[in-house]
């Protein structure tokens, strides 16, 4: 088979053929009388061979490796192919992540473009410096999209960045709640810290709304962060979870206080001294955590605190009748 009917049904062209025999991949068996090239059945095998070769993003040099070896094994070639095919995946994504947010940000134009490529490279920055003036100034000029500032706050590790970040989110206009509350459900508990965290600063019911999500999260430093946080904004559904803090000892002394601010309310003042109670009657409940569900009826007003000291006072645990004593006499001091 001639050279123009072996390109034809195998659609390599004529030129590349020529190239494959240069490099000595693949030479026709015979020629004409002519002197033009003939290839045989076993040539056009070759050539597909080497066809499907390069479609696996083989070079050439390791296609003749690969076709002239016996003793060649594809795995090692192909892990590498494997590994290299990921690598420009990666490099494409990213690339393609940082052309959509450029779209995203919507500069009027080139040096708008540019000042948000500056804006991306600095927050990839080593430099904790760097990172922190790309977050002061990305509110201003052309502002990055929230897209951005979330995927930057999320995986923040510099306290100091983080909060500028947080700023930044809290001024560009969404704050990126839903994104933010995305992270909740990381499988790093690190990023859902941070997800909390950032939540728990931006102001709103939607904000709200995804702490409450938070506060059945099976992480115990998101529920606690979430109930700290509800508290502090009068969410009486934080109460059983910062009880729960109190009697483990964790962060027991913000839970206090973010009970006493609840208690502001009546209805709620007694609500929480009933729990406090019945916490304090069971029988699993350890010493020191009796000490510390005594010391926080101390900032709950109303009756039922009171009467619930005045029974303490006399309980059989020192520290506990002892502490139940001086809070009651506080008490009576106001």
């Amino acid at each position: 088979m001639l050279i123009g009917e072996v390109s034809k049904r195998s659609g390599v062209s004529a030129r590349m053929l020529r190239h494959y025999e240069s490099l000595g991949l693949v030479r026709p068996s015979g020629r004409t009388g002519s002197g033009y090239r003939e290839y045989s059945a076993q040539d056009i095998r070759r050539i597909f061979h080497i066809e499907s070769l390069r479609s696996l993003g083989l070079s050439l040099r390791e296609i003749g490796r690969a076709l002239d070896d016996p003793g060649f094994a594809p795995s090692a070639l192909v892990d590498d192919l494997v590994r290299r095919t990921a690598e420009r995946i990666a490099a494409e994504t990213e690339l393609l992540t940082r052309l959509r947010r450029i779209d995203a940000a919507d500069p009027a134009d080139w040096e708008g473009v540019l000042h948000v490529v500056s804006l991306l490279q600095a927050l990839g920055s080593q430099s904790a410096d760097a990172r922190q003036r790309a977050a002061l100034s990305s509110v201003d000029r052309v502002p990055l999209p929230v897209e951005v500032l979330v995927d930057a706050v999320l995986s923040e590790t510099d306290p100091v960045v983080a909060g500028a970040l947080r700023w930044a989110l809290a001024r560009s206009g969404d704050g990126g709640r839903e994104l933010l509350a995305e992270g909740l459900g990381s499988p790093e508990a690190a990023v859902r810290k941070r997800a909390v965290h950032s939540l728990a600063e931006l102001p709103g019911a939607e904000a709200t709304a995804h702490l409450r999500v938070a506060l059945t999260s099976p992480d115990d430093v998101v529920r606690r962060y979430a109930a700290l946080a509800l508290g502090a904004r009068g969410v009486a559904d934080a109460v059983p979870t910062l009880i729960g803090m109190i009697v483990e000892g964790g962060n027991d002394t913000d839970a206090a206080d973010a009970l006493s601010v609840l208690a502001s309310d009546t209805a709620t003042a007694d609500r929480i001294a009933e729990e406090l109670v019945d916490r304090l009657a069971r029988s699993t409940t350890g010493a020191g955590a009796r000490g510390r569900l005594t010391q926080a009826l101390a900032g709950i007003p109303g009756p039922t605190a009171s009467h619930a000291l005045v029974e303490l006072s006399d309980d059989e645990d020192r520290a506990v009748s002892l502490t139940a004593a001086y809070l009651l006499r506080l008490r009576d001091a106001r």
